[in-house]
């Protein structure tokens, strides 16, 4: 067997899952487009380690450690894009980005002094939880 044709192949995988990870916006697309790009890697240790013919078998051996450590990626992946889900109620990764700078506008310093009404305040809170009410619509 040649090793051009399993070198081609992982190299059209890791590229459609390079685009998948540049293109996608929902956060579980992007984590099966690593899946894929992980899967040329192994790809590629398999035909090197077969084309090679190595006594020990090296290639295969990094294969397996790769496939345990895309097993542990993908469940704390999915952890991960479960809470986010349940708190915002979309898996988005622009919106993901937009929550960080939407909640800055809603610390706002105490009136300390005790003099004044407060009313300032409360409405450059209202307009900061309006603000994080559209971003995450």
């Amino acid at each position: 067997m040649h090793l051009a044709y399993p070198a081609v192949l992982a190299a059209l995988l890791f590229c459609t899952g390079l685009y998948g990870v540049l293109a996608r916006r929902n956060a579980i697309l992007v984590l099966m487009s690593v899946e894929l790009m992980l899967n040329a890697v192994n790809l590629n240790l398999v035909a090197f380690d077969v084309w090679l013919r190595d006594a020990l078998h090296s290639g295969q051996a990094l294969t397996l450690f790769t496939i345990a450590i895309a097993a542990a990626e993908i469940g704390i992946g999915l952890a991960i894009v479960l809470a986010v889900y349940r708190n915002r109620g979309s898996s988005d990764i622009d919106r993901l980005r937009d929550t960080a700078e939407t909640d800055a506008a809603e610390a706002l310093p105490d009136d300390e002094t005790g003099t004044g009404t407060g009313t300032e305040d409360q409405a450059t809170a209202a307009a900061g939880k309006a603000k994080k009410a559209e971003a995450t619509a």
